[in-house]
This record gives structure tokens, C-alpha cells and sequence, in this order.
């Protein structure tokens, strides 16, 4: 790839989002369908994938202080633009608000689960105002529109939205390597826009301290309490301010995140590890620059052979970019990094993702001290062998061993995970 390629790439990856991006993306959905209808709608209807319907059950929506998808459809549907894209959500008023509840309430919304397709993010909404309907059908990646159609005419269709098709996405020819050839040699005035992640992620692991979000996981580990146990340490900080910006995102605070290829979470795991350590470790701001380009193509990189979505939590794809950035402000060179990434695989390959909600923090917390732990068996030239698990010599053979056990291995643990879920007590 072109280093002009590779900048659009990171800057269509790396993008602001409000709230969760699953259900955000069922609020863009119904805010194209919506304005198709030209109307108010009187009820909606939706289909989605299992994956979809997993990510969305338990998280809160920004500004609500709701959990779960109806609130997140009827703003979406009564007050959202489209044109906001994954901030769709922002600006939630009271009267907003209580409108939406009311639209909730008076039950017109009936969410399914879209059966016999293999796509993993699929979202359907239909709008209905007396004779007349609107269809508008997200698929593929969080802000793909694939069909829209008002009462009139079709306006937009793209074939193959039910398909998986993107499952298996090229990775633009993408290898570490030139991952890393880029973030170190790319002109500095080009990837500049990277440190917006840092202004907003940070705002995010600031906003914490301030409420009571989540599990609190960020502020228990910055208390005495957890100060105590782990020390006031920079491994401590990294896990503090990582988890706490992920307390805020997942209980709903109105703020927005930088995310990482559709994930708030992946892009907050992308960032605050590295910001953290550059900062205690007195890197320049060129070097912090470069980490964090480093950390959030490897994401991209890896999640591009996973998938949007997948069994396979998506803090172990983050969280290699993060120990590659650290391993990097180390004074890490390639083969370093390389191993570093060995590390995080034969660690991490098993995490379940089994939906977004507040314990997310844990996990994050849990993949971004791997992050520290394989950088630092890194630095020192010692990675996990290829006699070892699915860890090869070939760092990119590794990458996409651990991204077949996320797509394809996976399946099964999937399904079943959702139907748990789904069937509680």
C-alpha cells in the first residue's frame, strides 16, 4: 500500500463515536430509514444479526440513563441525523428524551433477529406511518448503508448485504512490516490527526473520575485501595485510565471516544496505553505520534482478517496494537515488535467476546496489562516460540492463526454465548 492509502485507510478506521457502536449503528440505521419515510414513524420494525443483538443488550446508551436498544431506536428514528454518523446520539435533550421513552412505552417497536443470513453486522429497519413504509439496511461495517428505500422508489442498493462477504476482507497488502515501515518513516505532518484519539480518549479516562460509571473499575484502581495493591505505578496508571475511559463509554456518559475499526472499546485499548507510558516515560511527541499510528494499524490490520465482529473479543486485537506502541517507546525495533505480538497471541488467542456492557472494562484491563507484560518480554528479545501454541515463526501467519480461530473457530462458542444470553433464568 501507498502511504496515501494507508492514511485513508486509519482516517475511515479511526473515526468519533458516541455511546457504543453497536447500538449507535441501530440508531443511524433508523435515522436513514426515517428520513426516507419523510415523516414521523409510528412504528419501526427491526432485524438484526445475533452479533448485533449481543453487542447491544447490556450497554448503556449515551445521555439516557437506559440500557439496551429501544431507547437507542427511538432517538435514532424521532430526533437523529444521519449526516452524524456514529455520533448520531449526541445531543440527547430532556424533551428529547422523554419523547423518546413515550415512543418506547406506547410499544411501537418490535426487534427480531434476522434468521438464515452469515453477515455478523446486519441491522434492518423498516418505518411505517399508516400505507406508507421505508427500509434502510446497514451491513458489512457500522456505517455501511447497503439499501434504502422510501415509500416512493429505491433509492440505493448494494447486492450482498446478507452475505458475509466481508468476513474474509483483503488486507489492502497490509503486513506487518510495512505497518510498522509506516509509522516510523511517514512524514510526521501526515499523521498528525492521530493525536486527536489521545485528546478525546484521554477526555474519556478524565470524565471517569468525575461520576460513578460502570463497575468503577478506573477509579478503584487509582484509590488508595488499588494503589495499595498494585502501587502508584505506570503499569497501574495504564490500567486505570484504560478501564476507567471504557466505565464511562459502556454505563452511557455522553462523551465521545476515538474508536478503532467500529469499536469504541478497541480504539480506547489503542490509545491509553500508550499515551500513558509515553507521558511517564518522558517521549517526545514525535515519538508518541508515531506509537500511535503504530498501535492503531496493527488493529486495523488484524481486525481486517477477523472481521467487524466476531466470538473473539475485539481487546486482544487492541491491545497488540498497544504493546506494539509500547514496545516501540521502549526504543523496540521491528523483530521487537514482532515478538511482542507473538506474546499477546499465545496469551490472549481464547478471550470470548460475549457482548458490550460494563464488565467490558475488565476485559480491557486484562488485554492491555498483557500489552505491558509481552512489551516488556519484548524489549528484552524474548517471544513465545513457534513449538508453542498457534504462534509461528511468521508473524503474519501468527496474526491470521489467531484471526481463524476468531472467525471460523469460534462459531459454535458464538452461538452459544448468545443463547445464554437470551435465556437467562
Amino acid at each position: 500500500m501507498e502511504d496515501k492509502e494507508i492514511i485513508e485507510l486509519i482516517r475511515r478506521e479511526v473515526v468519533p463515536a458516541t455511546g457504543c457502536t453497536e447500538p449507535v449503528a441501530v440508531a443511524l440505521c433508523c435515522a436513514y430509514s426515517a428520513e426516507a419515510l419523510g415523516m414521523r414513524p409510528e412504528k419501526i420494525n427491526l432485524k438484526l444479526s445475533a452479533n448485533i443483538l449481543k453487542n447491544a443488550m447490556g450497554v448503556g446508551i449515551p445521555g439516557t440513563g437506559m440500557t439496551g436498544l429501544p431507547i437507542a431506536v427511538a432517538l435514532g428514528a424521532l430526533f437523529g441525523k444521519s449526516s452524524d454518523a456514529l455520533e448520531v446520539l449526541k445531543d440527547c435533550t430532556r424533551e428529547k428524551l422523554a419523547e423518546a421513552r413515550r415512543f418506547v412505552d406506547e410499544g411501537r417497536i418490535e426487534i427480531g433477529l434476522k434468521e438464515g443470513i452469515s453477515e455478523k453486522l446486519y441491522i434492518e429497519v423498516e418505518c411505517i406511518a399508516g400505507e406508507r413504509r421505508s427500509l434502510a439496511v446497514i451491513s458489512h461495517s457500522h456505517t455501511h448503508l447497503c439499501h434504502l428505500e422510501s415509500p416512493e422508489k429505491l433509492i440505493y442498493h448494494e447486492p450482498g448485504a446478507e452475505s458475509g462477504s466481508d468476513e474474509e476482507e483483503d488486507e489492502n497488502g497490509l503486513t506487518l512490516r510495512r505497518v510498522w515501515e509506516f509509522a516510523t518513516t511517514a512524514p510526521i505532518e501526515s499523521i498528525e490527526f492521530i493525536n486527536e484519539a489521545r485528546r478525546l480518549n484521554e477526555n474519556a479516562a478524565k470524565r471517569s473520575l468525575e461520576g460513578n460509571y460502570g463497575h468503577e473499575l478506573g477509579k478503584t484502581l487509582s484509590r488508595p485501595l488499588g494503589k495499595g495493591i498494585l502501587g502508584d505505578s505506570t503499569f497501574c496508571h495504564i490500567l486505570s485510565a484504560t478501564s476507567g475511559a471504557c466505565d464511562a463509554r459502556m454505563a452511557g456518559a455522553d462523551i465521545p471516544v476515538m474508536s478503532n475499526s467500529g469499536s469504541g472499546n478497541q480504539g480506547i485499548a489503542a490509545t491509553m496505553p500508550v499515551v500513558v507510558f509515553a507521558e511517564e516515560n518522558h517521549n517526545t511527541r514525535e515519538e508518541l505520534t508515531r506509537a500511535l499510528i503504530l498501535s492503531h494499524l496493527t488493529a486495523i490490520y488484524i481486525k481486517k482478517s477477523l472481521g467487524r465482529l466476531s466470538a473473539l473479543c475485539g481487546c486482544v486485537v487492541a491491545s497488540t496494537g498497544s504493546s506494539c506502541g509500547i514496545t516501540y517507546l521502549m526504543g523496540g525495533n521491528y523483530e521487537q515488535i514482532a515478538y511482542s505480538v507473538k506474546n499477546m497471541v499465545a496469551n490472549l488467542a481464547g478471550m470470548v467476546c460475549d457482548g458490550a456492557k460494563p464488565s467490558c472494562a475488565l476485559k480491557v484491563s486484562s488485554g492491555v496489562s498483557t500489552a505491558v507484560l509481552s512489551a516488556l518480554l519484548a524489549i528484552q528479545n524474548k517471544s513465545v516460540s513457534s513449538v508453542e501454541g498457534i504462534v509461528e515463526d511468521d508473524v503474519d501467519r501468527t496474526i491470521h492463526n489467531l484471526t481463524r480461530v476468531g472467525s471460523k473457530g469460534m462459531d459454535q462458542t458464538d452461538r452459544l454465548v448468545l443463547d445464554i444470553m437470551t435465556h437467562k433464568g
